[in-house]
């Protein structure tokens, strides 16, 4: 390999052995998010031991940590959409390049996000929060503060991690968030419970656990990047062409995670008015948590064919980029339907083992993700679709998908079937509505990539 391009075809594999490319990819995604989920379920185990308002708190707290951390997974779709073309045409230089200004926009985007986080803290508990339970609003206000300190470092990892999927290193990032998680999950069993041994710093010690972890995870990521293709990253302040090339496939990404996040803040703003609205709350995070057990594999696949799909364009083979995304969409949507099944046969037994103390809450998740599960295989396909999309460059389309279906259906939708002006039903009706723009969703996307103006994107 010379100094300024790659020899052969990279993606040449593709053409005989599909199946075995995608998965190569795909497990150590599927690992990661399989420890992220452990680390959610744990956090969820943890703090359940505390009084109920702070699993209210909590559950508040997940539509702020979504918005949050969308943002920064836009920043590291930017960096996988170049770095994938740029690996996919051989390009080094500006492979190089790409990594180390997408790094250093990623990192002052995160010190902007972390500021405003911070200052918006007490709007956001308002939102989301039910009015009667004051406590609650405080410890999220709280809960937000140990968000927004490791916000920048989330920032950087996930631009770091999106450079090196470009490449086809799936492999790194799995080990390294790996240790992220791993001393966030220690250093939530010794911060939150009360006790013995332990700190007994409750949520508060939630959000420093996510801090910490986060910061030492992105000095490694740092360390580790040089034994890797995309070599040293060098970060200093970004060049004004390069934040506008990051910036065209961010932004409109961005905007999506904002659509999506904010219609889920007003989804629960909806939800906090129903009746027993504490429990109805409470149930969201829990049921998030173990609804990723079933999509899993899911967002390994949408990680794996975005690279795949930037770097089969990169290559100038558009046939093949098509190919190996609907494969890995039927991949998806096999092993989610299977994961689905599972799970909404054993929705009260899970939503107990993991709120052994809050039954009336356990309850309501059980509820939650029967619905989930009803439309879960359609949600599959638009994430795995969308993701393809996203590699190819493409971020205003799915930001188009995600705006009619979540602010033109779902929020809508919910108010009409929940609140007492419409059809009354109370948190079921919100339910519905979930289950129902999930599958409008999949159909969107699959409509959207059959289309293939994403093909000829330019990046």
């Amino acid at each position: 390999m010379s100094e300024d391009r790659f020899e052969g075809d990279p993606t040449a594999e593709l053409d005989i052995r599909p199946g075995v490319v995608l998965w190569r990819l795909a497990w150590p995604a599927v690992s990661l998010n399989l420890l992220q989920t452990v680390n959610a379920l744990l956090d969820t185990f943890f703090i359940q031991t505390l009084p109920t308002s702070n699993a209210t708190a909590a559950s508040g707290a997940t539509t702020s940590i979504f918005l949050f951390i969308s943002l920064a997974f836009a920043l590291g779709m930017a960096s996988t959409a170049l770095v994938a073309r740029f690996f996919g045409a051989g390009n080094f230089p500006d492979l190089k390049a790409a990594c180390d200004q997408g790094a250093s926009t990623a990192l002052i985007g995160g010190f902007s996000v972390g500021f405003l986080a911070l200052a918006l803290s007490p709007v956001l508990a308002w939102l989301q929060i039910p009015a009667t339970d004051t406590e609650a609003v405080t410890l999220m206000k709280t809960y937000l503060v140990g968000l927004a300190a490791g916000l920048p470092a989330v920032f950087l990892i996930q631009s770091l991690a999106g450079s090196l999927r470009g490449v086809g290193d799936t492999k790194s990032p799995m080990l390294l968030s790996g240790f992220q998680i791993l001393v966030h999950i220690g250093l939530n069993a010794w911060m939150i419970p009360h006790g013995h041994g332990h700190l007994g710093w409750g949520i508060a010690g939630a959000g420093a656990a996510f801090a910490i972890s986060a910061w030492l995870a992105a000095i490694v990521y740092l360390v580790f990047a040089r034994r890797t293709p995309v070599g040293q990253v060098r970060l200093r302040l970004p060049e004004m062409e390069w934040v506008r090339r990051i910036v065209r496939i961010a932004f409109p990404a961005a905007i999506g995670a904002f659509v999506r996040v904010t219609s889920l803040m007003a989804f629960t703003f909806i939800l906090k008015g129903v009746p027993r609205a504490s429990y109805a709350v409470a149930a969201l995070r829990p049921s998030f948590s173990v609804e990723s057990l079933a999509f899993m594999p899911t967002f390994g696949l949408s990680i794996a064919a975005a690279a795949l799909v930037g770097q089969c364009l990169g290559a100038k083979k558009p046939e093949r980029a098509e190919r190996v995304g609907w494969l890995a969409a039927h991949y998806a949507g096999a092993v989610s339907l299977v994961a689905s099944v599972l799970i909404f046969s054993f929705a009260l037994p899970l939503a107990h083992l993991l709120l052994p103390d809050q039954p009336e809450i356990a309850a309501e998740v059980a509820t939650f993700l029967r619905y989930l599960c009803a439309t879960e295989v359609l949600f599959a396909y638009a994430m795995v679709l969308l993701g393809a999309v996203q590699g190819a460059g493409d971020t205003t389309s799915p930001l188009w998908v995600n705006l009619v279906c979540m602010w033109g259906l779902r929020v809508p939708i919910a108010a009409v079937l929940a609140m007492p002006f419409g059809l009354g039903l109370g948190a079921r009706g919100c339910w519905i509505s979930m289950m129902t723009t999930q599958a409008i969703q999949g159909v969107y996307a699959i409509w959207v990539y059959r289309r293939g103006r994403w093909k000829a994107k330019e990046v």
